[in-house]
C-alpha cells in the first residue's frame, strides 16, 4: 500500500499526517486521547486496496505541535477538515475512536456536505449523571498527576488481561508512548472528552453510520452506544463480545471488517439489524 507523511501547518498548530493507499475511497481517522495516528496502524493494513486513508496526530499528540492551553473540540474539527482539505479528500468516510469519535459526531453535525459514511468505536454519548462524575474523577486525578500515571490506572479499562499477557511487547509500546505525552496537552484533550457530550442532538446526524464498542468497556459503554443506535436514524450498531475500550489495538482484524463491510456497502436502509 502507497504511504505518504508530512506535516501541514494550520493556523499556528503543525500536524503530523500520512496518507495510505490510492483507491477511489477516501477515509479519514481520528485517534483518541493521548494517541497517536500509528493507532490505527492495524486496521488501516487490514483494510482493501480501494481506500485512501488520512491519519494524523491530533493537536498535543505524537508528533503534532504541543500547543498549550484550552482545547475546544471545535479545533480539533478545524484542523482535521484543514488536512482533508490539504489531502484533497472533498467527500470522505469518517472514523473516530472515543476522543476521536466525538470529533467526527461534531464534524458530522456542523459539515454534513463533507461526510459520506460515519463510524464510531469506542465512543460516548447520553452520559448518565454517575458516568459524568466518573469521567470527570478521572479527569481530576489526572491533572493531579501524570499522564504515566493515568495510564496505568486505566490499562485494566482498556484491554483485558488476557490480552496484556500475551502481548507483552504491544503493552511496553504502549506505555513508552504514553510516558512522551505532553502532561498539559494530554490534560487539554482529556478535559474535552470528559465535558463533551452530544447524546441530545444526535438525531440530526444524517450519514450512514456504524457504531462499535466493547461488550466490557466501562467509559463508552454497551448502553451508550445503544443510544446513539436509537438517535442515529438507520444506524448500524455492533458490540463486541470480551473485549474493552482498546478495540483498534485488541482487535484491528475484527474492526477493519467491520469498517471495510461496511463503508463498501452504499445502500442506506432505513432499518438496519441490531446485532447488540
Amino acid at each position: 500500500m502507497a504511504m505518504t507523511a508530512g506535516t501541514f501547518v494550520h493556523g499556528d498548530v503543525a500536524l503530523n499526517y500520512r496518507v495510505d493507499g490510492n483507491g477511489p475511497r477516501k477515509l479519514v481517522c481520528i485517534h483518541g486521547v493521548g494517541s497517536y495516528l500509528e493507532a490505527w496502524g492495524g486496521v488501516v493494513a487490514r483494510l482493501p486496496d480501494e481506500f485512501t486513508v488520512l491519519t494524523s496526530d491530533l493537536r498535543g499528540h505524537g508528533r503534532s505541535a504541543r500547543i498549550k492551553g484550552r482545547y475546544e473540540i471545535d479545533d480539533f474539527v478545524g484542523d482535521i477538515l484543514a488536512l482533508a482539505n490539504h489531502a484533497g479528500f472533498a467527500r470522505f468516510h469518517l472514523a473516530g475512536f472515543s476522543l476521536g469519535g466525538l470529533i467526527a459526531q461534531r464534524l458530522a453535525l456542523t459539515h454534513p456536505d463533507r461526510i459520506d459514511r460515519l463510524v464510531l468505536l469506542s465512543t460516548v454519548a447520553g452520559r448518565l449523571p454517575e458516568e459524568r462524575q466518573a469521567v470527570l474523577g478521572r479527569l481530576a486525578a489526572l491533572t493531579a498527576s501524570q499522564p504515566s500515571t493515568h495510564h496505568a490506572a486505566s490499562l485494566s479499562r482498556w484491554v483485558t488481561e488476557d490480552f496484556q499477557d500475551r502481548n507483552p511487547d504491544v503493552i511496553a509500546e504502549l506505555r513508552r508512548r504514553d510516558a512522551e505525552n505532553d502532561p498539559a496537552c494530554y490534560a487539554a484533550a482529556y478535559r474535552v472528552l470528559a465535558e463533551t457530550d452530544f447524546g441530545g442532538i444526535l438525531d440530526q446526524i444524517r450519514a450512514p453510520t456504524l457504531i462499535v464498542t466493547g461488550e466490557d468497556d466501562q467509559g463508552s459503554n454497551p448502553r451508550m452506544a445503544r443510544h446513539m443506535h436509537e438517535q442515529i436514524r438507520g444506524s448500524r450498531l455492533e458490540i463486541l463480545p470480551g473485549l474493552r475500550h482498546s478495540i483498534l489495538v485488541e482487535a484491528p482484524e475484527l474492526v477493519a471488517g467491520l469498517m471495510a463491510d461496511f463503508l463498501a456497502n452504499h445502500s442506506q436502509r432505513a432499518e438496519t439489524p441490531d446485532h447488540g
